[in-house]
């Protein structure tokens, strides 16, 4: 017995030789199976050489097609350039929009060149007009290359480019009004003009902006133009078919003293207001009773019930509450169930319901140099960006458009010249703001101007980028593919009656970043100056939608 156990012990696997009477059955059935294995094992060796000669087709059909038919190129955006017009003058306007299609947006701006000619060889001549005159350009913001440029007017009075919301006509147009009685729509897309009509108008009439695009009233599938012409203290209503240019309908009967401005409001019930403000007063119109005193025709625009109820039906003044002290600007609010209005006052900022038309804030601020300018200082939050006082000392002021509560105040030199902060949008639901400061407390043909960078992420730290010494006629934002960011700058002379040297340039946020001066707005320095930057070059932007 002990040698049995030893011998298990020293073989744990070793079978013991007296196997029951069912071993010898199971081992007739293996038997069997052996002898259908090759059956089975030649059926597996097709299968394999099946797979195998499918993968390796799909294979060389990928790699056959990879090159027969090549991934398009992707667009290489340029860190930085810069286009120059060694005889002309500029006008305040500048307009993106992203027209050969290369996930990059596009810069139009306006500049008449003592040369007269184009690098397209189209001259002002070729347009009737004498020379010099204005050109409309289209740059690319990938490189800086010329897409399209074309004479418009002998001079420009006034120009907006706006985006096809409809079914039909070019994707965006650019409405121009010349100085000298002209009236003409250009396809931003290829530079065509789609019709150039005389437009005769007084001495003494000024054209209001913005221009208005209203739903389509002419039946062929376009939004049409609302314009707005003061001559003394009466204002003339225009509407024009985009089409064709043709005017549809007129009438002059609002009598408003003083600076005028206007906005189009859309209310909870989907009906169409136009709010004017003139000094101290708020005025409403519906576009339904615009359209019919014009035209004399009924039209689907409606009217709101508790609009209509507010306004006074002779006046068309709106509540005399709304509105005490002078006005200086007026403009729309992103709000919780639609748009808010905020009017900008000669002794505060007021923050009015969008339907309702009650206060839902109001900050004490008199001194509000410029209009505001909208952004994100929390996450999704919309923010008001104010700027104010007098002189050459300001503060700029970033206010919850929620609440009406300050979130960030900081003080800068500014003189009247220096350019408007604009905001962009961050991947994190909040805005990378742009502000720009005087070197000097007193403003000179060569005086110093710097843009300083500032995210909420840093509320004590700006990013100083450039120093500029030309004129800045107009600077802003440029979104870029890939959760990029840019400045634009159209630089040139101070007079339109002295031709000089005209510059457009963009410079890529990310790239200026590595060569910022960190500056230190308070005590603390919680971080190194390497760290920051690291910080701010991570940051990825965001289209608004």
């Amino acid at each position: 017995m002990m040698d049995k156990e030893l011998e298990a012990e020293i073989h744990p696997l070793k079978h013991d030789d007296r196997k029951p009477r069912g071993s010898l059955e199971n081992r007739t059935e293996k038997d069997r199976s052996f002898k259908k294995a090759p059956h089975h094992s030649r059926f597996a060796h097709c299968r394999t050489i099946v797979f195998f000669f499918l993968l390796f087709t799909s294979l060389f059909a990928v790699f056959i097609i990879s090159f027969i038919i090549p991934c398009p190129d992707r667009p290489i955006s340029e860190k930085m350039w810069e286009i120059n017009f060694n005889t002309a003058v500029t006008y305040d306007f500048m307009a993106f929009k992203d027209i050969n299609e290369d996930t990059i947006q596009d810069i139009f701006f306006l500049y008449k060149d003592s040369n007269s000619s184009s690098s397209f060889n189209i001259s002002c001549t070729d347009e009737g007009f004498s020379s010099p005159c204005a050109f409309l350009a289209a740059v690319s913001g990938a490189n800086g290359s010329l897409l399209w440029e074309r004479p418009v007017a002998q001079d420009v009075a006034y120009m907006e480019c706006f985006n096809q919301q409809m079914r039909n006509g070019p994707p965006s147009t650019c409405f121009i009004v010349g100085k000298q009685n002209s009236f003409l729509a250009v396809d931003s897309s290829i530079g065509e003009i789609l019709w150039h009509l005389p437009w005769h108008f007084g001495v003494n009439d000024s054209i209001l902006s913005p221009f208005l695009k209203v739903p389509d009233v002419t039946g062929d599938g376009i939004q049409d133009l609302l314009l707005f012409i003061k001559s003394g203290s009466k204002i003339k209503s225009c509407l024009y078919s985009s089409t064709t240019g043709d005017q549809v309908a007129s009438i002059s009967h609002l009598n408003l003293e003083g600076e005028v401005g206007y906005i189009m409001h859309i209310t909870n019930t989907g009906a169409y207001y136009i709010i004017f403000h003139s000094a101290s007063s708020l005025y409403g119109y519906p576009l339904k009773d615009l359209y019919e005193e014009m035209t004399g025709e009924i039209n689907i625009f409606e009217e709101d019930p508790y609009w209509k109820i507010m306004i006074d039906n002779v006046t068309h003044r709106m509540p005399p509450s709304l509105s005490m002290e002078t006005i200086r600007y007026l403009m729309k609010v992103p709000g919780d169930t639609g748009e808010d209005i905020l009017l900008v006052k000669s002794d505060a900022c007021e923050l009015l319901d969008g339907q309702k038309l009650i206060s839902k804030w109001t900050l004490n601020v008199s001194e509000i140099v410029r209009k505001p300018v909208l952004g994100y200082y929390k996450p999704g939050a919309t923010a008001i960006v104010l700027e104010n006082g007098a002189g050459v000392q300001r503060k700029i002021l970033i206010v919850d458009a929620a609440s009406g509560a300050i979130l960030w105040s900081y003080p800068l030199i500014a003189f009247a010249g220096t350019p408007k902060s604009a905001t962009v949008k961050t991947a994190d639901r909040r805005s990378a703001f742009f502000f720009w400061s005087s070197s000097n407390q007193t403003e000179t043909v060569d005086s110093r101007k710097n843009l300083y960078m500032f995210h909420p992420t840093f509320p004590d730290i700006f990013l100083e980028f450039t120093n500029v010494t030309k004129n800045i006629v107009a600077f802003n934002m440029l979104f870029e593919q890939n959760h990029h960011a840019s400045y634009v700058l159209l630089t040139g002379p101070t007079s339109q009656d002295w031709p000089g040297l005209v510059s457009l340039s963009k410079q890529k946020v990310k790239e200026n970043v590595l060569d910022a001066e960190v500056i230190w707005l308070g005590q603390a320095r919680p971080e190194n100056e390497q760290t920051i930057k690291d910080r701010f070059y991570e940051l990825r932007y965001k289209r608004e939608a």
